[in-house]
């Protein structure tokens, strides 16, 4: 049984219907990327595992408990770092982790134990500075600090690194990779290339449906073309295999540039040894011959549109 389930999930609202039958399952310890175009009900789906949205029909379950909307008892699994987190301007991160653990019933002992380990984790541990001056990519690192200090099963983020530069982003990528440790994250995101650096399974929602789901890997090797790339040393050698006569046939495209040739094959008969018996007919060793791997971007444009 995964950490969060989701089964036949439905939401309309008026004649909009945002959910349709939604299934999904987030084993634990794992990093989930929740994908999709804006608009394609994320937010909604994420509203509707908090509690604060009623679906029209569905379940959802979070550590074997089914959610029940305006009922936050499975909230206590849960932690949650919103897209633009709120803070007390006025305090720094240490007392505002403090006020955080009273409300939530910590002892003095926990509270200073986990805020210390948490402040160290997002690398505010020594920072006395007061949250009003705060950068987005540190307001960014603090909510995480807060989301994990109950120690959830499951943390929810979404769109944590939406509006951060590149330094920002890599700060709140490699901490919630450190954080796979102690929980469960669902990665809500339409910035791809976050998903591949640290998510361990991809969810791509459009339509109210999961359009494709599964490890990174699986996905691609159920989608992958049937063709190759190869990189020559020169461009001549490029220009002489990519003239070769039995590569002239209709069924075959071939694209070229500079020195390097990229190869789809129809399916069938032809696979990667007819290629290197062209290579050894012309006595041409490439650079590099590999296997032509759909990227997460082109998978995703695919189901989409």
């Amino acid at each position: 049984m995964g950490v969060l389930e989701i089964k036949q999930l439905y939401k309309r609202f008026g004649h909009h219907e945002v959910l349709k039958g939604l299934d999904m399952d987030v084993p634990e310890h794992s990093i989930f990327g929740f994908v999709g175009q804006n608009g394609a009900g994320k937010t909604t789906t994420m509203k509707i595992i908090l509690g604060l949205l009623k679906p029209d029909s569905g379940s959802v379950t979070v550590c074997g408990e089914k959610v029940t909307y305006g009922e936050s008892k499975t909230n206590r699994y849960i932690g949650f770092l919103p897209d633009v987190p709120e803070f007390y301007g006025y305090m720094n991160p240490m007392e505002y982790l403090k006020l955080c653990g009273e409300i939530t019933g910590l002892t003095k002992a926990q509270i200073k134990s986990k805020s210390e380990e948490l402040l160290e984790l997002v690398g505010l541990k020594d920072q006395k500075k007061k949250i009003g001056g705060f950068s987005r990519g540190m307001k960014q690192r603090l909510g995480i600090a807060q989301a994990l200090l109950n120690d959830p099963k499951l943390l929810i983020c979404d769109e944590p690194t939406s509006a951060l530069d590149p330094i920002g982003r890599k700060e709140i990528l490699d901490i919630l990779y450190a954080a796979k440790g102690k929980t469960t994250i669902v990665f809500s995101t339409h910035i791809l290339s976050d998903v591949e650096k640290i998510c361990d399974r991809i969810a791509v929602l459009h339509e109210g449906k999961l359009a494709l789901c599964g490890t990174l890997s699986e996905i691609k090797q159920r989608h992958r073309l049937h063709g190759f790339i190869l990189e020559f040393e020169s461009e001549k050698e490029a220009s002489c295999f990519e003239s070769a006569e039995d590569l002239k046939q209709p069924s075959i495209r071939l694209s070229r540039n500079g020195s390097t040739v990229k190869v789809l094959l129809p399916d069938g008969d032809m696979d990667g040894y007819f290629l290197l018996g062209l290579l050894s007919q012309k006595r041409i060793v490439p650079l590099k011959f590999a296997v032509m791997e759909p990227t997460l971007e082109s998978l995703f444009l695919e189901v989409v549109r």
